[in-house]
């Protein structure tokens, strides 16, 4: 009995030993057929490489982009810089798919991104400099006006210019600020502070009131509320024309898109000022409520240039001011140098200061 265990065992361990091999050769059969009929890197993450190319032509010709649905045009260049942050998540995408055609696809993003903003990195700011003007949105809520005031005389700045002035909060400053700067000029809701002399300040309409009703408003009403001015700083090196602006504000509404219909209009009204401006030298300092990759400033650009593009570090975010995202305030020349450009420390403010050193 024993023995014909001992034989049907064997014989049983010869037939599963044939069924191992036949299965083992079957399982490397059905592995052949997987891996051949598994996409070629170059074919795998098309999706991922469709929208890698989307992101490098929405970057690159952005200015192609209509505003005529939700203002979108102006809205994708409002944030443009941020649209690198897509750059790393599709590449993650990419190499987890093991995509050559997504990496290969991300090239034109990356390229476009580092040719518009990669100059952002490095420091082109100079030494020295003949002037420095500051500019800051004090916010019509500022805990703080006092304080506010102290820490922007500290600053150093010879041109001093403020939006969002309150008619609660006006004297505070002109007190805190009476010191350091003899001569001041103030125009409905923003201001300009100086230690050389000022003249011929008069007020720049930048359209908040039209139609019928603004037409209907008095005109102390509108110089009471008037946000913009203009005036000349007389320096040891000739007439500078200083203006100083806040124009209207943006809002993003699901429904209407991105709302810039005022500050559009001021924006307008501004670049026609500048461009019957007599005088070959002039700072604007002002909060535009948008970037100056917007189109719609294309009527201040065309004729002044940025200090924190031609002379600053980094990207010089000013708002919201615990943690700045966007550079809506800004600082344009003519006729000068920009030697330095930089963003001041936090005030009780919901902006920035920001601070530009110029030269003749």
């Amino acid at each position: 009995m024993a023995q014909v265990d001992t034989a049907e065992t064997e014989e049983a361990a010869a037939v599963g030993g044939g069924d191992t091999g036949a299965g083992t050769r079957r399982a490397g059969i059905r592995r052949a057929i997987h891996r051949g009929s598994r996409p070629e890197p170059w074919k795998r993450g098309l999706v991922l490489a469709a929208l890698a190319l989307l992101l490098g032509l929405l970057m690159l010709l952005h200015a192609m982009i209509p505003n005529g649905i939700w203002n979108l045009g102006s809205l994708v260049e409002t944030f443009l810089p941020w649209f690198g942050l897509f750059i790393p998540v599709l590449l993650a995408g990419a190499l987890w798919r093991r995509s050559a055609s997504a990496v290969t696809a991300l090239l034109l993003p990356v390229m476009v991104w580092l040719n518009v903003f990669g100059g952002q990195f490095g420091d082109r700011s100079h030494p020295g400099g003949d002037l420095t003007v500051v500019g800051h949105n004090v916010g019509a809520d500022n805990p703080d006006p006092a304080g506010t005031a102290r820490e922007l005389a500290a600053s150093g700045a010879e041109v001093l210019a403020l939006q969002e002035l309150t008619q609660q909060d006006l004297g505070t400053y002109e007190r805190e600020l009476a010191k350091a700067y003899p001569f001041h000029a103030v125009q409905g809701t923003v201001g300009l502070w100086s230690r050389l002399p000022l003249a011929d300040t008069r007020m720049v309409d930048i359209k908040m009131d039209t139609g019928p009703l603004g037409d209907a408003k008095p005109a102390a009403l509108k110089t009471a509320y008037a946000r913009g001015l203009r005036t000349t700083v007389a320096t040891g090196q000739g007439p500078l024309a200083v203006y100083a602006a806040h124009l209207g504000s943006v809002r993003v509404n699901p429904r209407a898109g991105f709302g810039t219909v005022h500050r559009d209009r001021g924006a307008q009204a501004l670049g026609e000022a500048i461009a019957a401006e007599q005088n070959e030298r002039v700072v604007l300092l002002g909060d535009l409520n948008g970037t100056m990759d917007d189109r719609a400033f294309a009527g201040i650009t065309s004729r002044l240039r940025s200090v924190q593009d031609a002379a600053g570090e980094g990207f010089g975010f000013s708002w919201p001011a615990k943690f700045p995202v966007v550079r809506i305030d800004q600082i344009l020349v003519k006729g000068v140098k920009p030697q330095s450009s930089w963003v001041l420390p936090a005030t009780g403010s919901d902006h920035r200061p920001v601070a530009a050193r110029i030269s003749w």
